[in-house]
């Protein structure tokens, strides 16, 4: 754990699911519902300090979480991103894209194209957080 990393001193997000290993939390980003982010428990930098078992294992997780995504939310595209720019810890964003949400086609850190539109129900949603909750990996 390092004192000075935000990802090694708060969830980053709400949590939805945990083991030992690593967690999912659902992040609150405007415009971004279903948003989710897979962190790696223990303090590393980057994917190559972790040994072969730990990034499949990791890796696993994040597809799984790709799929309960796509099979609740039914998104145009999921896009994987593994930025660490900010928050130097190993973390993978899952993120859901609709042709009509504010970036599209363009990252979601690029300049907004258009006002954010409803993409989901609050009933897709909570089913995504039933789904991710019981996880098996």
């Amino acid at each position: 754990m390092q004192a000075n990393c935000l990802l090694c001193t708060t969830e980053g997000g709400e949590l939805i699911w945990q083991n030992d290993f690593a967690r999912i939390i659902l992040a609150d980003e405007a415009g971004y519902p279903g948003l989710c982010r897979v962190i790696l428990n223990a303090h590393r930098v980057e994917m190559s300090d972790l040994t072969p078992s730990e990034r499949t294992q990791l890796m696993n997780i994040v597809w799984e979480v790709e799929h309960i995504v796509r099979q609740c939310l039914n998104p145009h595209k999921i896009n994987l991103a593994s930025l660490g720019n900010m928050v130097p810890h190993v973390h993978w964003h899952i993120i859901p894209r609709w042709e009509n949400d504010p970036h599209f086609p363009a990252p979601i850190w690029a300049t907004a194209q258009r006002q954010a539109e409803p993409m989901v129900s609050t009933d897709q949603l909570a089913q995504l957080k039933q789904q991710l909750m019981h996880i098996v990996v």
